[in-house]
């Protein structure tokens, strides 16, 4: 199905919460256009220990500014400072590829929902057990999603290897990227003028999207 968004990401990465309004409201307005997301491997099972935190404090200061986007007191004096913040891409976009799996209409929530869960609630979302949580949430049964994310661990290798090789095809840069294909042909779309402003984004495309 045409056109498709392709959204590459990394489920922790600080500025794909920022664009994430962004996607959402394009979902919103244009249900007739497919999102696929493409998850990179960031970060691999790293824990955070002390030096990095105010590395990280600055940088989600600057998102904030930038995007609107909010920080929970939970993430901010709980998960930051608590010492035990493990950041994990494989596993979390294992368990979107379980999701996917499952139930295709909502990985892209089943991501959002990892992004609130992460930096408004301060959890641990490299925790199997919370994932079954957020997916559970998104409606996909624990005992189904429990076999999907092995099988997801499985395969998430190959997932953000293909990611990486697309970045590379497509000359981009990092996280986040978004491509929007018609007709066979890829265009990387600007979004850095947009943070905080999803509706001038969306009318930006709208010329492109199907009504």
């Amino acid at each position: 199905m045409e056109p498709i968004l392709r959204y590459i990401h990394d489920p922790l990465c600080g500025w794909c919460y920022a664009v994430a309004p962004l996607v959402s409201a394009l979902a919103e307005r244009f249900p007739d256009l497919e999102v696929r997301l493409h998850g990179g491997g960031l970060f691999e099972g790293r824990r955070v220990d002390a030096r990095h935190v105010e590395r990280i404090r600055a940088s989600d200061a600057r998102i904030a500014a930038v995007s609107g986007q909010p920080f929970g007191a939970a993430y901010r004096h709980g998960l930051l400072e608590s010492g035990e913040m493990r950041l994990d891409s494989p596993a979390v976009s294992a368990a979107i590829l379980a999701v996917e799996a499952l139930a295709p209409d909502r990985a892209l929530s089943m991501l959002e929902a990892v992004q609130r869960a992460h930096y408004r609630e301060g959890r641990r979302v490299a925790d199997p057990d919370v994932l079954g949580e957020l997916a559970a949430q998104e409606g996909v049964v624990r005992e189904d999603f429990a076999g999907a994310f092995a099988a997801g661990r499985e395969r998430v290798r190959s997932h953000i290897a293909d990611t990486r090789r697309r970045m590379a095809r497509l000359g981009a840069r990092g996280f986040p990227t978004l491509v929007l294909e018609r007709h066979g042909q890829q265009e990387v779309l600007d979004h850095a003028g947009f943070y905080a402003r999803p509706e001038a984004f969306v009318e930006a495309l709208r010329p492109r999207l199907p009504a």
